[in-house]
């Protein structure tokens, strides 16, 4: 496959096509805006659908609908906008249709900034929307991670008939790095199964609903989606070990394009004589609390760094069950921390 330079917004778009999404609804907002823009100019190439919504609140019921009756379909937003869409989002997790969403993350809070961030990482794991559900969440390093990510998030909302999202940054989204696709120029439509609203003729009534008036049944309902949550968290975890092969005195944990300048500032200290390992979730959601607990046992120091003011380090601190202080850098605003600043401290943790 020949590898192409491409901007990561533009990228993700041309991954869901390839994934056989021919159908996106959405609205613009930096610093995702080139997702629609690419899928504005190209969706109509292969005979698939562009509409722009008047609003993330409109587009969130967009695709609830286009899902319900069996489309594959695909919003992307940044923080703000995704906040909008929460309401749709609890309606889709309540009636097990699959839909895949990006989140372009900028900072926060409020209107923030159009600058990269890291600030929506418990929104996303934690505290989506109203009612008891959780989505997949998948967390890439690069563009051409970014786009393997997002064809997968269709295989895997698919499979479970769930929401998958994938979270990014601004630098993600804005940067241009070589990346390869699959050959297929469209892949496979969605099968319907028994579920899709595709007209009852001829079939028993299907409907697709979130009210749960008795509570018997709306208990039922909130079983049905933790044990399949519990199947996705025994199945479906993905992470990545760095450096972790020696002995090393303490680890680093991170996720998304903060992991990768651990990695520069990892690679650096090496060179120095200095050995210390990088432990990166690529599920956020499940979280792989076994495999970050088993990283952290063979570390001293544990140190988690982000793009905000402490995130991620809730999950981390999980893992590490009391067994060990977990200390934390970061920084927010669209502020990113150095390779320098990395070292910095992992230097200051070291010589304590």
């Amino acid at each position: 496959m020949a590898k192409i330079l491409m901007k990561g917004n533009e990228a993700i778009g041309e991954a869901a096509i390839r994934a056989g999404c021919l159908h996106f609804f959405g609205y613009p907002i930096t610093p995702q805006s080139e997702v629609p823009e690419y899928l504005a100019r190209r969706l109509p190439e292969v005979g698939g659908e562009y509409i722009q919504a008047e609003s993330e609140v409109a587009a969130s019921n967009m695709i609830y609908g286009a899902a319900g009756v069996g489309m594959r379909v695909l919003t992307t937003s940044s923080s703000p906008g995704i906040s909008l869409m929460s309401e749709a989002l609890s309606y889709i997790a309540a009636v097990d249709i699959p839909v895949v969403l990006v989140n372009i993350m900028r900072s926060g809070p409020g209107l923030g900034g159009i600058l990269p961030a890291q600030s929506d990482y418990l929104q996303a794991t934690k505290g989506t929307a109203h009612g008891d559900f959780n989505m997949i969440v998948l967390a890439p390093e690069s563009v051409q991670e970014a786009v393997t990510l997002v064809m997968q998030a269709f295989e895997l909302a698919e499979k479970y008939r769930c929401i998958a999202m994938v979270i990014g940054d601004g630098m993600i989204g804005q940067m241009m790095e070589p990346v390869e696709f699959p050959d297929m120029a469209v892949g496979p439509p969605l099968d319907p199964g028994d579920w899709a609203l595709t007209g009852c003729e001829g079939r028993k009534r299907r409907i697709v609903n979130s009210l749960y008036l008795n509570p018997e049944e709306c208990h039922a309902r909130n079983v049905a989606l933790k044990e399949k949550f519990d199947r996705i968290t025994q199945n479906e975890q993905q992470w990545e070990l760095y450096n972790c092969d020696d002995p090393y005195d303490l680890l680093i944990t991170a996720f998304g394009m903060m992991a990768r300048i651990c990695k520069t500032a990892i690679d650096t200290l090496k060179a120095e004589g200095i050995n210390v390992g990088l432990f990166r979730p690529i599920t956020v959601n499940p979280y792989p609390y076994e495999a970050c607990r088993s990283a952290l046992e063979k570390a001293k120091q544990a140190l988690c760094v982000e793009m905000n003011m402490g995130q991620m380090i809730e999950d981390v601190r999980l893992a590490a069950a009391g067994s060990r202080p977990i200390d934390f850098y970061g920084k927010a605003g669209g502020l990113i921390p150095s390779v320098e600043e990395v070292i910095e401290k992992i230097r200051a943790l070291l010589e304590k």
